[in-house]
């Protein structure tokens, strides 16, 4: 019998997150939940022994599991997992567990009421974000909003829930899947700009919720490099709407 809910994440060189027990911090909330579930973890290539970790604990705690795929950014990592989830929904989070995972009891209710996109929102005003991730973030969000989505008021929060067969039809379509790029360190990209305009594009209904938030990364071994983030970010804002405009969309 296929689960409820499938939980992926994808990792790269966490060590240090799973360390303090983001995983335990995951089983405890569900073993006690209301709805059938699985985790499914895709290592990213890591180079940092993360991966063992994760090994480990899937082996003594039923319904983790861990895939591996090669080193191709969060959205190649994520695509990965997807492509295992049985769930009749799939929600996509991070490792680092800023937002909690028990906070998806906040996103499941709305889709009963006809939505197929219910995604967490961290609010303008983030615990723990550096002043100048506060100020690319704002930046960011004021581009975003000329362009695209200007009902939706954080795109970039990592915790989205999705019917399954929506995502499983349009996440392959991802710009930033395509080519077959070489990725160094860990790429995020503004891959859920497109991801939410191509689910809104398709007739599906989104629905923004908020969530607790607070950066708890404690990772070192991403080597990310924020400011040529944002510039990657603003450029693909850009190439979904000449995408939009060229009709491609409209052949998913």
């Amino acid at each position: 019998m296929n689960p409820k809910l499938s939980v992926v994440i994808t990792s790269y060189n966490e060590k240090e997150n799973l360390q303090r027990g983001v995983l335990e911090q995951m089983h405890s909330y569900l073993k006690t939940a209301d709805f059938t579930w699985e985790v499914i973890i895709n290592d990213d290539g890591s180079t940092d022994g993360g991966d063992e970790i994760i090994k480990k604990f899937a082996a003594k705690n039923k319904g983790f599991k861990l895939i591996h795929g090669s080193h191709g950014g969060k959205a190649a990592g994520l695509l990965n997992g997807i492509k295992e989830a049985r769930g009749e929904y799939i929600l996509t989070t991070d490792m680092d567990q800023s937002t909690p995972l028990k906070e998806v009891s906040k996103l499941l209710p709305w889709f009963d009421k006809g939505f197929g996109v219910v995604f967490g929102s961290r609010g303008k005003m983030r615990e723990n974000f550096p002043w100048y991730r506060q100020l690319t973030s704002w930046g960011f969000r004021l581009v975003r909003s000329l362009f695209l989505l200007k009902h939706v008021s954080d795109t970039q929060c990592g915790f989205k829930a999705y019917e399954a067969t929506l995502l499983k039809r349009i996440f392959p379509h991802l710009e930033v899947l395509k080519g077959g790029k070489k990725t160094k360190g860990w790429v995020v990209s503004a891959f859920d700009v497109e991801l939410l305009f191509m689910a809104e594009k398709l007739g599906s209904k989104l629905k923004e919720v908020d969530v607790k938030w607070r950066d708890e990364d404690v990772s070192k071994g991403k080597d990310r490099n924020f400011v040529k983030e944002s510039v990657d970010m603003l450029k693909q804002i850009i190439m979904v709407r000449m995408n939009d405009a060229d009709g491609k969309y409209e052949k998913i």
